[in-house]
């Protein structure tokens, strides 16, 4: 009887996937689809969606990783479904219904509504999301039934506008800050305009400088062989594309692979580095010295390199 077939070794990949995820599919289901197949050693995601949202999620591969938290404080763009007059435990289309009441108000009350909830503010998080309290998800306490305080968070309504109005539906295209419950929002609009109202559907259209414009499907990529799924990937820099350049010098990239800090004239600020090309990684100019703040790994061979020669100084 011959021996069971051993998956092939994960693989080093670096990079950035713009997925578009689909409704019905956690977050991490769906990094977990996309990691097997990619057959890649180290991936993460950049920004939960909730199972009921499709949309953009980027994903990142590898040295790509060190940069998400970029992406994650990156404001979020999203085109969202608000349902007037039902509202529900959840407060999306997933709950069950907690009570109905007539929808009165005209286009112009919802517009004028809308206006108010722009800008910043500060937004409880909702009881069922996996926000943590004393180390357990907020839904494990709310299936329960079991009350727990929610620490409110400050966030931004960068834009908030009604695309469509078909009673009781409303199309909402909203830019926010990171953070922002996008049902908490259709939850306090409904409370504002008197009937309630939760999210029937919610798509995340962009993240920071990416659009779902740009994004490929799960059913696309299982249809791809490896030299397409490798033409997907957008590079590791990507996510820092709105973030300032900064062009050195061998010595000062030296410098800074060392964990020196060399002298600059640039602004304070924060940069994408590069030399010759190369992206070596972000950095902070401070006072004027150049601090690391995230560099890219060595590449594989380097390590090898260096392994070798440290071997061979003990020999």
């Amino acid at each position: 009887m011959s021996a069971p077939r051993r998956p092939p070794p994960r693989r080093r990949v670096d990079g950035v996937l713009l997925l578009d995820k689909p409704s019905g599919v956690t977050s991490n289901g769906a990094l977990m689809r996309v990691k097997r197949l990619y057959n890649a050693q180290k991936a993460g995601h950049t920004g939960t969606l909730d199972p009921l949202a499709s949309g953009l999620l980027p994903i990142c591969f590898g040295a790509a990783t060190r940069f998400a938290q970029f992406l994650l404080d990156a404001s979020k763009r999203y085109t969202a479904i608000a349902r007037f007059g039902v509202t529900t435990t959840t407060l999306d289309a997933e709950g069950d219904v907690v009570a109905s009441r007539p929808v009165t108000f005209d286009r112009d009350a919802l517009l004028g509504a809308l206006a108010r909830f722009t800008g910043p503010r500060v937004q409880i998080p909702p009881a069922h999301s996996a926000l943590k309290f004393k180390g357990r998800p907020y839904y494990d306490y709310a299936r329960k039934g079991i009350d727990f305080p929610r620490a409110p968070r400050e966030i931004t309504i960068h834009s908030l506008e009604l695309t469509e109005w078909n009673a009781p539906d409303a199309i909402l295209d909203v830019e926010c800050s990171k953070g922002t419950y996008i049902r908490v929002l259709a939850d306090e609009l409904g409370e504002a305009l008197g009937c309630g109202a939760h999210l029937a559907a919610l798509r995340r259209t962009g993240s920071g400088g990416f659009s779902v414009r740009d994004a490929v499907s799960l059913d696309a990529l299982h249809s791809m062989d490896a030299e397409a799924l490798q033409r997907c990937l957008q590079s590791i820099d990507a996510p820092l594309a709105s973030m300032q350049r900064l062009d050195v010098d061998v010595d000062t990239s030296t410098a800074l692979v060392q964990g020196r800090r060399p002298a600059t004239t640039t602004h304070d600020g924060t940069y994408r580095v590069y030399e010759s090309a190369r992206f070596l990684g972000v950095a902070e100019s401070i006072a004027g010295r150049l601090q690391v703040a995230r560099l890219v790994p060595a590449p594989l061979a380097s390590r090898e390199s260096i392994a070798s020669d440290a071997d061979a100084s003990h020999r």
